[in-house]
């Protein structure tokens, strides 16, 4: 018997939670027949078979969260010995495995991710508490468990609510957020563009990315990564934008590559095609990554200035608000303009304040430009 394991979906994606199963066992499969529909932190994703055979066992159920490299299905009958066409593993199950040893949550090959991360402080709560700690589920993208972790597992609401396990885009965004919390040294920036010459029907979000490609190569200290670990910086030539787009899914962050060589028609273009897939979850996995810098545009839908999150390894987020109209002075004469908020959230562990001001003011320069 063979397992074949759950194969690599992408950059920066190590599991995926099971929608579907299209097959069950003891059905004879042929190769790069669909197996199973599985959803990863940025899509929804078809698996095919590596090669012709027949299901003897499938791991996991519908929900079930399983990591690359876990087993995925057993073939019982192998017809072929080629691995297929699809990044996994065929591997030949031992004389003296046991189906225990193959379970989902944790991968079979890493000897690391079996044991339970808990302090002793958290491990006596637990037992206090009476949950058990293996099957606590750790908010901290180290993997340790936390005394919230083990109080949530405890909690059951007076009112009988359910709750709901983060699954997908969602699980992803937390994990992402816990990560800028632990790591990130956030200061933010607000300030307006006033864009009252601009003529009716002007692409408000093509021009703001315009005007970061222009601000990113007067100050690309903000157009970078920055590891942490290393206290080393990489800086990019190139802009590839992360655009936030909300979803009832959660948050996406896909890609637009390389934009301050783009013309304003090409950014639309790609914009509409990015909003249509993202709506039907089919967002090609190399626009799903490689951000270098990223923008939210929160005020199509409300609010005026807020603190925009930056991701590591990204230093550098830039937030537009609500459009307004204002009264300002022109010429000692009192008009009213659409003014625009921004805010411009930085890491400072490698971000200077000068670096920052310098580049918001190219930003407003480029706004208010005609």
């Amino acid at each position: 018997m063979r397992f074949f394991k759950l194969p690599d979906l992408g950059e920066g994606i190590p599991e995926a939670d099971i929608v579907k199963w299209h097959v069950k066992p003891g059905d004879h499969v042929e190769e790069d027949q669909l197996l199973v529909s599985v959803e990863t932190a940025k899509a929804v994703v078809d698996v095919p078979s590596p090669q012709t055979g027949v299901i003897g066992k499938l791991f996991g159920e519908p929900g079930d969260t399983l990591h690359t490299g876990e087993p995925l299905v057993e073939f019982a009958g192998v017809e072929e010995e080629d691995t297929g066409t699809v990044v996994g593993k065929l591997e030949e199950a031992p004389e003296s495995a046991d189906d225990e040893q193959f379970f989902v949550g944790v991968s079979p090959s890493t000897a690391e991710s079996q044991r339970v991360r808990a302090t002793p402080a958290v491990r006596a709560l637990a037992q206090r508490l009476g949950v058990d700690i293996n099957t606590v589920q750790a908010s901290l993208p180290t993997g340790n468990i936390t005394t919230e972790d083990v109080e949530k597992a405890a909690y059951t609401s007076p009112l009988g609510d359910e709750t709901e396990t983060l699954r997908g885009v969602r699980k992803h965004m937390a994990r992402n957020m816990a990560a800028s919390g632990e790591s990130v040294v956030p200061v933010t920036l607000f300030d307006d563009a006033d864009i009252g010459h601009w003529e009716k029907g002007t692409d408000i979000t093509v021009r703001v990315m315009l005007a970061i490609a222009e601000a990113c190569r007067a100050e690309p200290s903000l157009n970078a990564w920055f590891d942490g670990r290393t206290f080393s910086r990489r800086l990019f030539d190139q802009v590839h934008l992360g655009v936030a787009v909300d979803s009832e899914q959660g948050l996406f962050v896909p890609v637009m590559q390389d934009i301050g060589n783009r013309s304003a028609q090409h950014i639309r273009k790609g914009l509409d095609a990015m909003c249509r897939d993202v709506e039907n979850r089919s967002v090609p996995q190399d626009e799903l990554k490689g951000a270098t810098i990223t923008l939210s545009n929160f005020g199509t839908m409300a609010g005026r200035y807020a603190t925009p999150i930056v991701v590591p390894p990204m230093v550098c987020i830039l937030g537009t608000g609500v459009i307004r109209k204002e009264a300002v002075v022109v010429d000692d004469k009192v008009e009213v303009h659409r003014i625009m908020p921004l805010s411009l959230s930085f890491d400072h562990r490698a971000v200077t304040g000068g670096e920052a001001a310098r580049f918001l003011a190219t930003v407003i320069k480029q706004l208010q430009s005609a």
